[in-house]
């Protein structure tokens, strides 16, 4: 089996920081995307950002030049720098993997359990 287990959400004032982190462990062989979602209450999940194995990374278009996402495969983790945050940023923020398990041939989606960002003053 594979768990991910996110950290680092919060209360943070607009224009504030945070960095949230995400670590893969189990059963794995290897991770393809990691990737961050975001869902707020009453609207759709949203892409938030993703990194691919070969380190190219993606950015929604409302979180660009504020968000960096970032991943180390030696430890399987995927972190999310927040900057310059804004109260539409409030969200439960999600991680999720495409994860190969030892034994297997094929990669799947798992999630961590979300982390709660809140965006006010």
């Amino acid at each position: 089996q594979v768990q991910l287990v996110e950290s680092g959400g919060g209360l943070v004032q607009p224009g504030g920081s945070l960095r949230l982190s995400c670590a893969a462990s189990g059963s794995i062989f290897s991770i393809s995307n990691m990737n961050w979602y975001r869902q707020a209450p009453g609207k759709e999940r949203e892409l938030v950002a993703t990194v691919t194995i070969d380190d190219n990374t993606g950015y929604a278009h409302s979180v660009k030049g504020r968000f960096t996402i970032s991943r180390d495969k030696l430890k399987n983790t995927v972190d999310l720098q927040m900057n310059s945050l804004k109260p539409e940023d409030t969200a439960v923020y999600r991680c999720n993997a495409l994860v190969r398990s030892t034994g297997t041939y094929y990669y799947q989606p798992y999630w961590g359990q979300g982390t709660q960002v809140t965006v006010s003053s």
